[in-house]
């Protein structure tokens, strides 16, 4: 948090940051709890929709968000979107609930029981999640980890699509998905990804990405970034830069763009995004800011999955982008109150001139 030169500034009970923002113990209650609420969010809803679905009425032409992503992975649904019973669906939505809890109670266990500040633990290996924001060490070896636990997530769909199978718009079925592990191909999608119109392709592009990902992982774990092999911390590298509030920053700025290219891949994309479980492709237009609609009509005013899906993630990245902006700036350095005293002075300037 920046404390534009006070360092004795203190903060309310509501300016949730500060109260992590040099305590690990806290930094990890406050990201447990946190996925304790996407976990709950994610059970809920599928009951939720799943109590509001009407098998005779296309899946793609009914406003569900957890439900197509459901049946594309083969989960509890024919291959044409109609509910074939059993307990798969209710039971993910149970497994997000029960989770829930437990990220729930990770959480309180954390910020009321455990050691604020992880560097304060009479655990040496957690002693090692410390957080000095300034630190390149302390930073890329807890990077490291993140990346090999993104690696494994992206194995465990490759392996579930070679495996089990899921939903493919080829051939109208669901069906074991082989992974096409072809760099070329991977490398030339860089920039035609929304294009992409099989699936063995799309398989092979999380193969890759899970080896680079451990693979990274594993060299942010092993090696020092401040010194050594890879040369003295200068500005260079970001040093003076990193804060709590720069990798704040980073990380809106990483899932805002995210968050915008899943939005222009599931407005065109077929494939990834079947038409069978979340309608026809959109028409991208323009007001105020972009937008997408539908281009089939549908009664009582509804909306397609896709509608929803891809006018959701956009504007959810474009109020990421901002907030990055925000925070990038304040680790810079610049302060906001320097705008809101500008204001105040051309309001003072024109009583002014006007008496």
């Amino acid at each position: 948090m920046q404390t534009y030169g006070n360092p004795d500034v203190t903060y309310g009970w509501w300016a949730g940051n500060s109260g992590v923002t040099n305590r690990s113990g806290k930094f990890i209650a406050a990201h447990a709890a946190h996925t304790g609420l996407i976990a709950f969010w994610a059970g809920a809803f599928t009951l939720f929709e799943l109590a509001r679905y009407d098998p005779s009425v296309p899946m793609g032409h009914q406003p569900l968000i957890a439900l197509p992503h459901l049946a594309a992975l083969g989960i509890g649904f024919d291959d044409a979107g109609v509910w074939v019973g059993g307990s798969a669906v209710v039971s993910v939505a149970v497994v997000h609930l029960v989770a829930s809890m437990v990220y729930g109670a990770g959480g309180l266990l954390h910020s009321l029981l455990f050691t604020g500040d992880m560097q304060d633990s009479e655990v040496s290996q957690a002693r090692k999640f410390k957080l000095e924001w300034d630190n390149p060490d302390n930073q890329t070896f807890i990077l490291g980890h993140h990346l090999i636990l993104f690696g494994i997530a992206n194995i465990w769909f490759v392996e579930w699509a070679r495996v089990h199978g899921i939903y493919d718009p080829a051939v109208g079925a669901v069906h074991p998905v082989e992974y096409n592990l072809n760099l070329a191909h991977i490398w030339n999608h860089q920039f035609d990804f929304l294009n992409i119109d099989n699936l063995e392709d799309v398989m092979g592009g999380h193969a890759f990405l899970a080896f680079a990902q451990i693979l990274g992982g594993a060299h942010h774990i092993a090696t020092k970034m401040g010194s050594g092999l890879l040369g003295s911390y200068t500005k260079f590298k970001g040093s003076g830069l990193l804060s709590a509030e720069a990798i704040l920053s980073w990380s809106l700025a990483g899932i805002g763009w995210m968050a915008i290219v899943a939005a222009f891949w599931c407005a065109t994309n077929t494939t990834v995004y079947p038409t069978e479980f979340f309608g026809e492709p959109l028409a991208l237009k323009f007001g105020i800011s972009p937008f997408w609609v539908d281009t089939v009509d549908l009664p009582d005013g509804l909306h397609t999955s896709r509608a929803w899906l891809t006018n959701v993630h956009y504007y959810f990245g474009f109020f990421y982008i901002q907030g990055h902006l925000w925070h990038a700036l304040r680790a810079m350095g610049f302060d906001f109150k320097r705008v809101t005293n500008a204001i105040g002075n051309l309001d003072n300037a024109t009583v002014t001139l006007n008496d």
